[in-house]
């Protein structure tokens, strides 16, 4: 796993919370070392890296709306900030809840203090990826989780990614509603296609390069973790590995406009880049993940995250920040030492939590190490 140093990084040097979950008010000032929280479970360790999550596209890692972000005690709106030390220097990103919108609860996005209209802005200066307890079920669960977890490593190397698959739901929506309600207009029907056709290639081109890129950087992965592979499986993507795009997208609208009797019926759309299946197999053991132990599960996870962090800091120059939520205290002593070690070689700032500190205690001297109890953090002295 030894990898060329990192020409630049970035990490957060002071983190401040308004209103946000369980703090109030919460200011937090930190190095550019990794970062451990630990503390009893309910004090407040995820929500901190829920909030530092927020400073990227999307809805942050509990995918949590607006509203549940709101600190029940507190009558301002929630807000986190964070002063960023990256490649250009020092950047203020912040996000909250919109003040002026409460009907309608909307978020807010500043950069050193501008407003922004998009939150892929924030991509520019920041790059995020987490591990969550959560995630652990994603490779025994359904299609459509999978296919989620692989869209989100896209937007890491490619936010406009987003955009194409709202862009392809909204027309598939719009498509069946059509043909549910009829009687509609062929041309309006064709033009929804054609959204579908081309959205769809899209979002089916950018799953299997990401897809290639990860097969490749997960061939050289030994030790205590085990190699992975992914696979995708679909009518899609079938078409695009024989043909061109263009080509694919003229299949497409053909299979799109034969079905709409049949999708009339069953009220879903029966082809397309939704249908399409995301497999994480155990290379060493040459088996789909959903048959694999518990622990594999989670060391399968930990291969593809870490080794999408590393074609991450490849790509942009800058290593990622790395969120990790309770990992440490499902992985046994070899593969938290392997952990570690992984993280630390990639080069980039990390947070980890903990609901105690010695689970991290080969990180004593290499990171910082805070103590979160009921909304509170203060540094661990001696650690």
């Amino acid at each position: 796993m030894t990898e060329p140093s990192v020409q630049h990084s970035a990490g957060l040097r002071r983190l401040t919370l308004t209103a946000f979950r369980n703090y109030p008010s919460l200011r937090l000032e930190c190095g550019a070392a990794p970062v451990v929280l630990s503390g009893p479970n309910g004090g407040g360790k995820t929500n901190i890296l829920e909030a530092i999550s927020l400073l990227a596209p999307g809805r942050g890692l509990r995918r949590a709306s607006l509203e549940d972000c709101q600190c029940r005690t507190a009558d301002e709106p929630w807000a986190v900030a964070a002063e960023i030390d990256g490649p250009a220097g020092f950047t203020m990103l912040a996000t909250g809840l919109d003040p002026e919108s409460p009907g309608l609860p909307r978020r807010l996005v500043r950069i050193d203090g501008k407003p922004v209209k998009s939150q892929a802005r924030l991509t520019e200066h920041l790059s995020l990826a987490w591990i969550t307890p959560e995630l652990d079920r994603i490779l025994a669960e359904t299609q459509s989780a999978r296919r989620k977890f692989l869209d989100r490593l896209v937007y890491g190397f490619d936010p406009a990614h987003a955009g194409r698959v709202a862009r392809y739901e909204s027309a598939m929506r719009e498509r069946l509603r059509l043909l549910r309600d009829g009687p509609h207009e062929p041309a309006w029907l064709n033009a929804l296609e054609d959204e579908m056709a081309k959205s769809g290639v899209a979002i089916a081109a950018a799953r299997l390069q990401m897809a290639a890129q990860l097969n490749r950087q997960m061939q050289g992965v030994t030790g205590a973790f085990p190699a992975a592979q992914l696979r995708l499986e679909g009518a899609v993507e079938s078409e695009l590995e024989k043909n061109p795009a263009l080509v694919a997208e003229d299949a497409l609208r053909a299979q799109f406009a034969a079905a709409r009797g049949q999708d009339r019926q069953s009220g879903a759309t029966s082809i397309g880049a939704h249908r399409s299946d995301v497999q994480v197999i155990h290379r060493p053991k040459n088996m789909p993940s959903e048959l694999c132990s518990t622990g594999e599960q989670k060391a399968l996870l930990v291969t593809v995250m870490l080794c999408h962090a590393q074609l991450l800091r490849h790509w942009r120059g800058v290593a990622p920040m790395l969120l990790l939520d309770d990992v440490a205290a499902h992985l046994d002593e070899v593969r938290r030492a392997a952990l570690y070690d992984w993280l630390l070689a990639i080069g980039g700032q990390f947070w980890l939590t903990a609901t105690d500190a010695d689970l991290c205690a080969p990180l004593r001297g290499r990171a910082q190490f805070f103590h979160v109890h009921h909304g509170a953090v203060e540094p661990l002295p001696g650690l």
